[in-house]
């Protein structure tokens, strides 16, 4: 993956999120952002995901400058797959409809293709039993593995995923991250923001470490988890590490 952020900046009403934040990615398949609550972590995920526009500032994915523009806007977002904490599908859909309906609806797919695509995910995902059922009769791992399957549906250059596993309780959540191992292992391209400090560290790939809309320390994932160079770092991860 190549990715530059350069000098991006975001602010919000009373609090600056983003702190001309800049990073060079190229190589690493994963990029993994780690920091405290409110650091601006979700904030930068949402401009690489064309979510939010910056204030200043510019991104690249792979040599190509995302244009923060309508149409700009419009063609990018069909080329990532965002996966939310809060599962984001629709309620009064089926599972097989939750997947197939972008598809077809965003991204002109015929509905025979979608379906084939959606069933096909399904069954990857072990979800197959569930396919004619609605969200509210889903357990949480099941929910966020189907939100994993809308997003990988439409063959996304790169996939986001937003604290995935923060509103699932442990069991859910192994279940979440053994899906998000498994599409790291296939060579899959992500940005994960992540509490689960165990799981970013095993994961690989590059780290950076977000406070307060700036980022402290960025580098490969063992070196920052064991020789952590900022004082700040340090600090964060002997509190989170702590138990």
């Amino acid at each position: 993956m190549k990715l530059r952020i350069v000098n991006v900046s975001k602010r919000f009403p009373g609090h600056c999120a983003l702190d001309k934040v800049s990073l060079a990615l190229e190589g690493a398949p994963t990029l993994t952002l780690i920091g405290p609550s409110g650091g601006g972590k979700s904030t930068l995920l949402r401009i690489l995901g064309g979510l939010e526009y910056p204030d200043s500032g510019a991104v690249e994915i792979d040599g190509e400058t995302v244009k923060y523009t309508e149409d700009g806007l419009l063609r990018h977002r069909r080329t990532i797959g965002t996966v939310f904490q809060a599962f984001n599908l629709f309620p009064h859909l089926t599972a097989l409809q939750n997947i197939t309906l972008p598809l077809e609806k965003a991204h002109g797919r015929a509905t025979a293709e979608a379906e084939a695509t959606a069933r096909q995910l399904l069954t990857r995902f072990r979800l197959e039993k569930h396919a004619h059922k609605r969200p509210a009769e889903l357990s949480g791992g099941q929910r966020q593995r189907i939100a994993i399957a809308r997003a990988v549906s439409i063959k996304p250059r790169l996939l986001l995923f937003d604290e995935p596993t923060s509103a699932l309780d442990p069991e859910m959540t192994a279940e979440v991250l053994d899906v998000i191992k498994e599409l790291r292992e296939e060579g899959r391209r992500f940005v994960l923001v992540t509490h689960e400090m165990g799981f970013a560290r095993q994961l690989g790939g590059q780290i950076s470490f977000l406070s307060e809309g700036r980022i402290v320390e960025s580098g490969d994932a063992k070196c920052v988890f064991d020789n952590p160079t900022q004082p700040e770092t340090r600090e964060f991860l002997s509190r989170i590490l702590k138990y």
